[in-house]
């Protein structure tokens, strides 16, 4: 990407300021994300991307979600198109990756962030509400019949069943092979019917501490909210449940932190059905990286070995099979 990009980007959203530094950050895995200092003005992150969209998209989420949630997002100060390549600015927000700083919280500290995860999803739930399932993008960027008052759409719009029936075979399929004495369970599971599925809700695909910022044990920033999708809340409760409870302490220390999680959720929003198919879905889609990487979860993180025999216990939680706990 060239520097044409940076150049445009603060020249729109910090004109006449003086860069004092620029850093790169290895934040995202389709953006390139950098902090800019000024010699005078506050400073920004600047993320690009080669596909607008995606950026054009994130920027109008940021917006919603600022406007209607109590969410701590970063909101846009600008975003553009340079050379083909999209870009967005918002303000640096100070604050620990809650990611390395969540082992360390005590055991009040990681209830109140489990709390205020769950009552993230539920104010991103009641907020966001769609037709169908499927990809969002901007309005105007998809095919869709669009709500005038709904800066986002989704794109090629399907069915619940047979979106969560697609999105869990996929993941299921992406699986190693130390996973094929489970595939088949795994994908007849995410096919069954749902009874009194609710309708889609807005799924942040990456909603977890690893993406987010902490200051003082409170969350200063939730980041990274790139690629979402319209979703049987369900599913998107299941993950972020996973991500935030189940990843980073013993099984004989979850039960506290998926209580905290399911209050704070309970809060804000009813909870959906808890429904097997769900679950599986979304415990499948955390186990492997978008390069095929099995995920490592914990902090530190584990090894492979041990990152394998952690999601096929998670695994075998979800399709509830006795014994699968640590």
């Amino acid at each position: 990407m060239s520097d044409a990009v940076l150049d445009r980007a603060l020249a729109e959203t910090r004109p006449g300021a003086t860069p004092a530094s620029v850093e790169s950050l290895g934040r995202g895995n389709r953006k390139r994300t950098e902090v800019v200092r000024f010699e005078t003005a506050p400073p920004v992150v600047v993320q690009r991307a080669v596909n607008p969209t995606r950026i054009r998209t994130e920027a109008a989420l940021l917006r919603a979600l600022g406007e209607r949630t109590g969410v701590p997002v970063p909101r846009p100060i600008g975003d553009g198109v340079a050379d083909g390549t999209g870009w967005l600015v918002t303000p640096l927000v100070e604050g620990r990756d809650l990611h390395e700083a969540f082992v360390e919280l005590g055991a009040t500290g990681k209830r109140d962030i489990a709390r205020a995860f769950g009552r993230y999803l539920g104010a991103v739930h009641e907020a966001f509400r769609f037709p169908a399932c499927g990809r969002l993008a901007v309005a105007a960027d998809t095919d869709s019949v669009a709500d005038p008052d709904e800066p986002l759409a989704v794109h090629e719009p399907t069915d619940a069943a047979a979106w969560v029936r697609r999105f869990g075979e996929r993941h299921v399929a992406r699986l190693p092979p130390e996973f094929d004495e489970l595939r088949g369970r795994l994908a007849e599971a995410v096919r069954e019917p749902v009874a009194r599925a609710r309708d889609p809700r807005l799924f942040p695909w990456d909603l977890r501490p690893g993406n987010a910022l902490v200051a003082d044990g409170a969350v200063t920033a939730v980041l990274d909210w790139e690629a979402p999708l319209a979703a049987p809340p369900g599913v998107s409760v299941a993950k972020a449940e996973h991500l935030v409870v189940d990843w980073y302490v013993p099984a004989s220390e979850t039960e506290p932190l998926r209580r905290a999680f399911r209050t704070g959720y309970e809060s804000v929003a009813t909870p959906p059905p808890d429904a097997r198919a769900h679950r599986v879905a979304a415990v499948a889609s955390a186990a492997v990286d978008g390069s095929g990487r099995v995920t490592n979860p914990r902090y530190p993180p584990v090894g492979r070995d041990a990152a394998v025999e952690f999601h096929e216990r998670a695994l075998r939680r979800a399709l509830g099979e006795a014994g699968a706990e640590e």
